[in-house]
């Protein structure tokens, strides 16, 4: 699967989305703020939510969470997260210019609308929505990929998800998800992203809601090949959300740890080579005979006079037979090795 020129597939380095969602908090400004941040983080994508409260919600909604102080309702929340259609244009241009893929999950046939005209290269569909069979197939219709959490799915449920995106040729990647806000250590299901890559031959990912760096970390290790993982910037700020985000400097370390993890796993060994091209090594760590008292010239070697240390640039330790009952012929320290040249015949 292709998003724009990213390749996203085995041997490839895991693709990264920072995903906004209501970190801005209604604010425009501090919407771009985070562009800018995810872009210097490292991410190859921002994610965002188009919520658009009379379209999705009612005030029959109860909250998540119950942590705003300034909405009555969830409705009342849902609309203060609205932006006009200009504004997500501003922020989809300020992505582009950042060299950030642009994505927003849509919660509502008119936000699938509203998204298409600002020609996103791939959708991301949210936990919530895989049983959307409207919203789906607005969005399959575009024909761009498709990136879908499983937060609150079964086996069955994705199974049929799968067929569904299978059979109209559509391109998809899953995402083994647990949707709790912050998630423990205990149920993120890595086992389950390996699962999903046999059983349905598609690219595989983490959607992490756990606030800590350590599951994305250890979903690349074992060869996640997209990781989305909630930012903020500071652990004190006012959202939901929060708890479950990682900082902004947290998101830099998992984009090193990226490439680095790309750079290991691209890069095969081959050991008899590696370990030839270790002879420096072998003479710095290595130990070669020396003796364990100073030795006058003429001196007859005997075992109980010599001893192993380094450097191993001197006579090797597997020559010390060979080289018991000899004489030295000249005064040699024992601050230093016993040398070829130190010993007559």
């Amino acid at each position: 699967m292709k998003i724009q020129n990213h390749s996203i597939r085995d041997n490839r380095p895991a693709f990264l989305i920072a995903e906004i969602a209501q970190a801005h908090d209604g604010s425009l400004g501090m919407a771009h703020a985070y562009i800018d941040a995810a872009a210097g983080a490292g991410a190859d994508a921002v994610k965002f939510q188009t919520h658009i409260a009379a379209a999705e919600s009612t005030l029959d909604e109860p909250f998540r969470v119950r942590f705003s102080q300034q909405d009555a309702t969830r409705y009342d929340y849902w609309k203060r997260m609205e932006f006009t259609f200009e504004q997500w244009q501003g922020l989809a241009a300020h992505a582009r210019e950042k060299n950030l893929i642009f994505l927003s999950s849509p919660f509502s046939l008119q936000a699938v609308e509203l998204l298409k005209k600002l020609d996103m290269p791939a959708w991301k569909i949210g936990s919530g929505e895989t049983v959307s069979g409207d919203l789906l197939d607005a969005v399959i219709d575009t024909g761009k990929p498709v990136l879908v959490s499983t937060g609150m799915s079964n086996w069955q449920e994705i199974d049929a998800l799968a067929t569904r995106l299978k059979q109209r040729n559509q391109h998809f990647a899953l995402f083994q998800c647990t949707s709790k806000y912050p998630v423990d250590f205990s149920e993120v299901g890595l086992n389950i992203i390996q699962e999903i890559k046999k059983r349905y031959n598609c690219p595989a990912g983490l959607s992490d809601h756990s606030g800590s760096i350590f599951p994305s970390l250890a979903a690349m290790a074992q060869g996640a090949d997209i990781i989305e993982a909630h930012i903020v910037f500071d652990k004190r700020m006012f959202g939901p959300d929060t708890p479950a985000s990682l900082t902004i400097e947290d998101f830099k370390l998992l984009s090193r740890a990226r490439d680095a993890f790309h750079t290991m796993t691209s890069s095969p060994v081959d050991k008899d080579q590696m370990a030839g091209a270790m002879h420096h090594m072998r003479d710095l760590f290595g130990k070669s005979l020396a003796p364990v008292q100073d030795l006058p010239a003429g001196t007859v070697l005997t075992e109980e006079m010599l001893s192993a240390r380094k450097p191993g640039t001197g006579i090797p330790l597997d020559q010390k037979n060979s080289i018991l009952g000899r004489r030295v012929r000249r005064d040699v320290s024992m601050e230093r090795l016993l040398r070829w040249e130190d010993l007559d015949g």
